[in-house]
């Protein structure tokens, strides 16, 4: 594939989804220069606790963007669930974040721009990602119109493929018709074996890895045959490892400049 014209802003940035404030620790000790903040990462992340946002706050010197999502599942919401994202944007706020991450849909596969439009109002004059929602609208490039004419700032996407790899096409597509009206940030799938080609094929500056790795609990007793969840997920933790960012960024800034 033949490398896309530089549409977005210079330089490399990378944006960790990160699970936690220790995993928002490694992530800016890696070189990462925001976080999207998010809790139950095995559902694809709903909105931390006002208690993780406020301590994360405390603790980070880099950009902080929770996700807004009330639940796993969907992004078509109720009534009550809308007000919950609102209530939570409003904590955001007053918590000192820099931005949010969120995406609402409508039963049709389009997006809720009359929702989205409030959102991005209640969260002014905080940034506002519009997240990998974007990767089930079944029209792409008319969301990109509607996402950029909301005010957002940026689009999460893995180029409605299941990695960005795959979905590099896509990406470097909608870069091109973004036309530095808005960041296109590929996500999903990223890693240091796959971030050059990445950099390369698509032309996006701003790129979005969780950069987990699992690690054993601490617990020396565990009950067997007893289980919290679906999955046997009190023997391990899933956490950003600080060694894997700082990697992703170095071949991606590397990857960059030959460009």
């Amino acid at each position: 594939m033949e490398p896309v014209p530089d549409m977005n802003p210079p330089g490399v940035l990378l944006e960790v989804c990160a699970g936690s404030v220790a995993s928002g620790i490694a992530a800016q000790r890696g070189g990462a220069e925001r976080i999207e903040l998010c809790a139950n990462l095995s559902e694809g992340g709903t909105t931390p606790s006002p208690g993780t946002i406020r301590v994360a706050r405390r603790s980070l010197e880099i950009q902080i963007y929770p996700i807004i999502r009330p639940r796993g599942g969907d992004f078509l919401y109720g009534e009550k669930e809308f007000e919950v994202m609102k209530e939570d944007i409003l904590h955001c706020r007053q918590a000192g974040c820099e931005g949010i991450a969120t995406g609402v849909l409508l039963a049709d596969g389009s997006v809720d721009l009359e929702r989205l439009a409030v959102l991005v109002e209640t969260a002014w004059p905080m940034g506002v990602t519009f997240h990998r929602a974007f990767d089930l609208v079944a029209d792409p490039f008319r969301a990109l119109e509607g996402i950029i004419a909301s005010g957002c700032e940026r689009i999460l996407t893995s180029g409605q493929a299941p990695t960005a790899p795959e979905g590099a096409g896509m990406i470097a597509s909608l870069i091109r018709a973004a036309a530095g009206r808005i960041i296109i940030m590929p996500g999903a799938g990223i890693r240091e074996e796959n971030m050059a080609d990445l950099v390369r094929a698509t032309g996006a500056r701003e790129f979005h890895s969780s950069a987990r790795t699992r690690r054993s609990g601490g617990m020396a007793y565990r009950k067997p045959g007893l289980s919290m969840g679906s999955s046997d997920n009190e023997k391990e933790l899933q956490e950003t490892d600080e060694g894997q960012v700082s990697g992703i960024l170095r071949v991606a800034r590397e990857a960059a400049k030959t460009r």
